[in-house]
């Protein structure tokens, strides 16, 4: 028998977390879902994809921290629908989402947590505790996530692991490298290093400014682009003044040609200093790209330090310059990181394979 099921976020902005849900709810059995997306704040880019795979949105039109009329219409929204499963993703869905389930008495309430989050305060893990015990389950992407929330209070036999997947790459948007650089403003000669995301303080893109420069100084055949836009733009053009880095470091917002443009990098750094599971990594792996990226629990489940990637220590730029400039002169070893890479995601992050495990899941908490 068909189930209904809502998967309620807090936006349809690109970001990790959405593109996930939107892929899940996308590529869902048709004969064994009907799935409606609920966004609690606003809509955003995100909402044409699902429309365009025929799946139902709603904007709930949330506006503060506190907004009890926005709870109210949620409940509403529920009861219109009436789900056998409401799952909800990142804290303002999984307070709001699996309160309002509750109170509409839903059959099967999951929560979903997708970062490691050190910005959480007393209260809001209470709300987090409150809530787990009340719900069926909660999935998440990491084991590093896991534990982060169970040095926090939480139960652990709440968790289900499910690594976040990826689509193939779509041959018919590819571009050469000529045309990738061209739109990147970046003479096509010189040896391109990327990172791609919000330009947010957890991203550790000032340690990355830094490294860049001193790489560029010590070899001179390289330039470093960032794309992505964010709350940290004009500071971090800032410190790359003040660091004299201008000359080689673009930080040239959003583009949503990223995923063509990213085949032809040389390298992708990631300098998060928290995550759960980054699909921007997941992206370079598939895309044969080397990644450098921090060393810490979200990554290390992505990347076998020398294998299929390089894991540096927070903060440790000279390692990231020195690593950079080793791969950049070692083809052999190079080539051998990309095809471990790419078979990891292969066999471990195929968005059919994320997809069959949440279907697997909802059947085995949601059977009634």
């Amino acid at each position: 028998m068909k189930k209904k099921l809502c998967l309620i976020l807090p936006t349809l902005d690109r970001g990790g977390a959405e593109k996930q849900l939107v892929m899940l709810a996308a590529g869902l059995d048709r004969d064994m879902f009907e799935t409606q997306v609920i966004a609690l704040t606003r809509t955003g880019p995100l909402e044409s994809e699902l429309r365009a795979s025929g799946i139902d949105v709603v904007s709930i039109g949330k506006r503060h921290k506190f907004d009890p009329s926005a709870w109210n219409r949620l409940v509403a929204a529920l009861k219109s629908f009436r789900p056998d499963i409401v799952h909800t993703w990142l804290f303002a869905a999984n307070a709001y989402g699996r309160s309002a389930a509750l109170k509409a008495r839903v059959p099967c309430i999951l929560g979903s947590e997708r970062s490691v989050d050190p910005w959480k305060g007393t209260w809001q893990f209470m709300i987090d505790r409150a809530l787990a015990k009340r719900c069926h389950g909660i999935t998440t992407n990491s084991v590093g996530v896991v534990d982060f929330y169970v040095e926090h209070g939480l139960d652990p036999s709440q968790f289900h692991v499910i690594p976040n997947g990826i689509e193939p790459r779509d041959p018919l948007a590819e571009i050469d490298r000529e045309e990738a650089f061209q739109r990147l403003g970046i003479d096509p000669r010189r040896k391109l290093i990327l990172s791609i995301g919000r330009l947010w303080p957890q991203k550790g893109y000032k340690d990355l400014i830094w490294s860049a420069e001193i790489l560029r100084v010590l070899r001179r055949d390289t330039s470093y682009a960032i794309l992505g836009e964010g709350p940290e733009r004009p500071r971090l053009e800032q410190y790359r003044d003040n660091v004299r880095a201008a000359s080689e470091v673009y930080l040239v917002g959003h583009r949503d040609d990223a995923i063509a443009i990213l085949p032809h990098a040389d390298l992708l750094w990631n300098g998060s200093l928290y995550e759960g599971q980054s699909n921007v990594i997941l992206e370079a792996m598939q895309a044969g790209v080397p990644v450098l990226a921090t060393d810490i629990p979200g990554n290390r489940e992505l990347i076998q330090d020398g294998t299929t990637g390089i894991l540096y220590p927070v903060g440790d730029v000279d390692r990231l310059m020195r690593q950079s400039h080793y791969l950049l002169d070692n083809d052999a070893i190079r080539t051998q990181m990309i095809e471990a890479a790419r078979l990891r995601v292969q066999t471990e992050h195929d968005a059919a394979t994320m997809i069959g495990r949440h279907q697997d899941y909802y059947r085995r908490k949601c059977q009634s």
